[in-house]
């Protein structure tokens, strides 16, 4: 005589691109890098940092003379992409607006440490609650 094991039906979600592991998180940046020949670039991709990433800045000369250098060698390394630039280092980042920066600081922060690009904000002047998209468009774009 066989014998037949019942099994229940599986409650484990399917495999699909919700599971998937995102690495990588397009942004938009509020003023845009002007490069040499006076373009301007503003979207952009970021990637997740590795702990090769936080680490390898510790050894370059420049973040060994001014620690406050480590925010542009590190930014150089997860930045993927920038408009047409060919390739993304130190250089460009600190050639960047000082608000672009702060803006990456808090992009590098929020996809590393929470894991997503939306933001919640509370408006000054109303104390009306919300969340924003770091990575989302401008104003009124959708």
């Amino acid at each position: 005589m066989q014998r037949v094991l019942a099994t229940a039906p599986s409650t484990a979600p399917a495999a699909s691109d919700d599971t998937a592991m995102r690495t990588e998180f397009p942004f938009e940046l509020p003023r845009g890098y002007l490069d040499s020949a006076g373009r301007v670039h503003r979207s952009g991709v970021m990637r997740l940092a590795t702990a090769r990433d936080e680490l390898l800045p510790l050894y370059d000369a420049r973040v060994q003379e001014n620690p406050a250098y480590t925010t542009v060698v590190l930014l150089g390394r997860v930045i993927t992409s920038l408009g047409a630039l060919a390739t993304i280092d130190g250089t460009v980042v600190e050639n960047m607006f000082a608000s672009d920066v702060a803006f990456l600081q808090a992009f590098y922060r929020q996809i590393n440490a929470e894991g997503t690009t939306r933001i919640a904000i509370t408006c000054p002047e109303c104390d009306h609650r919300f969340t924003a998209d770091l990575a989302g468009g401008r104003l009124g774009e959708s």
